[in-house]
């Protein structure tokens, strides 16, 4: 039973660096305090990947979840699997966008605890993108990019993929396909879903039925004016600027957690 008293004890040392580094059962005072301004209610189940926002607007019943799976989606090194970034930089073509970013998560544990920066990530440039208060007739929020711009040089940075369900009663429920990005809320796809079960099959059955359904066009082929209404829709809905910079955050904080559970739970198992 040596190597298991060598696992456990290298799990503890482990699990003692965490948490010097960061106090995983404290919540940041940014993500209180943005619980305790906006209409959220926050349902995160431990050991569960997922966390979901919850609220009323009206007679809607606003969802959003999204999930720590996208902090540990892609490897490190899957973009550059021999080295070559680092080895030789006139590897990279200065044209090539992707030559300086990662797609999916941040940060992904091939051991205990490599990779992890002091704020638990590998930051992300995010892509070029068109910023909403260029196009026209949108009006620039300067509140909105200020708390943009600080969230960018302080806060963790990757995209985070954020499913957001607006149900009616009695009228279905539009579904929006969302990526929380650098402080901005950029929305992929619009479905709309006359049964308000079939925009979260759970079955099946349900699954079935929604694969025969039109979804729409790509949100990008909509005309742009109609864009740019449809992202103030959901900003009036709170699914603005402080909530994409705080999914991040939560995402960081919580997937720390889960880790110093997972750990734990593994040290036990082996102790036993």
């Amino acid at each position: 039973m040596a190597v298991d008293q060598e696992l456990s004890a290298k799990i503890q040392s482990e699990l003692d660096m965490e948490r010097e580094t960061r106090d995983s059962d404290k919540v940041p005072a940014r993500i209180s305090e943005y619980l305790e301004s906006s209409s959220f209610e926050l349902q995160d189940i431990p050991g569960q990947e997922e966390v979901v926002l919850t609220r009323k607007f009206g007679d809607e019943t606003i969802r959003v979840s999204f999930s720590i799976a996208d902090l540990n989606a892609v490897e490190p090194d899957e973009e550059d699997p021999y080295g070559t970034a680092d080895d030789d930089p006139a590897m990279y073509d200065e044209g090539d966008a992707s030559a300086n970013m990662q797609s999916g998560g941040a940060n992904a544990k091939g051991t205990i605890n490599q990779g992890r920066t002091a704020d638990g990530n590998i930051n992300i440039a995010p892509e070029d993108r068109i910023a909403p208060a260029d196009r026209e007739g949108l009006a620039d929020d300067e509140s909105a990019s200020s708390q943009q711009e600080e969230g960018n040089n302080n806060e963790p940075s990757f995209p985070a993929r954020v499913n957001v369900m607006i149900e009616k009663p009695g009228r279905g429920t539009l579904q929006l396909e969302t990526t929380a990005e650098n402080g901005e809320v950029v929305i992929d796809n619009v479905y709309y879903f006359a049964d308000a079960e079939l925009a979260d099959a759970k079955t099946a059955e349900l699954d079935w039925k929604r694969r025969n359904l039109y979804e729409g066009p790509p949100f990008g082929n909509l005309d742009e004016s109609l864009q740019v209404l449809l992202e103030r829709y959901i900003d009036e809905r709170g699914i603005n600027t402080a909530m994409a910079i705080w999914v991040p955050e939560y995402i960081d904080f919580k997937e720390q957690r889960e880790y110093l559970r997972w750990m734990t739970n593994v040290q036990a198992f082996v102790d036993a």
